[in-house]
């Protein structure tokens, strides 16, 4: 483990989802494997890495340290919120096993409804997302949020 932090369960809603019985980031899934596989893996607690107040999984310590050098690139935007929900104007947790990949940036879902939404009108979901998610992660505990 890198960056001493235990995952246990969150006690907080925070701008980054979480699952809410381990407190771990995206389920445990590795973001990373989102780039490189066909299907995204989960990770090991064996390969945790403690960033943006949560704790994240990783397949390998490799990908761990490729994470490290630059989380912003892998995890998901806006903290792994639906992206769509947040277009509409509301937050609702982005499920891993729903995602697409636009632009090489990982955006999460709530449902396959709202991923094929997403994917008819991409550029006016990510504008209106962009435009809401200041606001709406106010509402939420923990780190501050940037505007991915």
């Amino acid at each position: 483990m890198v960056e001493a932090a235990p995952a246990g369960a969150a006690s907080l809603v925070t701008t980054i989802v979480t699952d809410p019985l381990t407190g771990v980031a995206i389920d445990g899934y590795d973001p990373i494997t989102y780039f490189t596989e066909a299907e995204p893996l989960p990770g090991s607690p064996d390969n945790e890495y403690y960033w943006g107040g949560v704790p994240w999984y990783f397949v390998s310590k490799a990908n761990r340290d490729v994470f490290m050098r630059a989380p912003e690139i892998y995890a998901p935007q806006y903290g792994g919120y639906c992206a769509m929900s947040l277009a509409r104007g509301y937050l609702s947790d982005g499920k891993p096993r729903i995602y697409a990949i636009e632009k090489a940036k990982l955006y999460l879902f709530y449902s396959a409804a709202n991923r094929e939404a997403f994917l008819l009108s991409k550029a006016e979901a990510i504008a209106q997302a962009v435009q809401n998610w200041p606001d709406l992660a106010r509402t939420l505990s923990g780190p501050a949020p940037d505007s991915r």
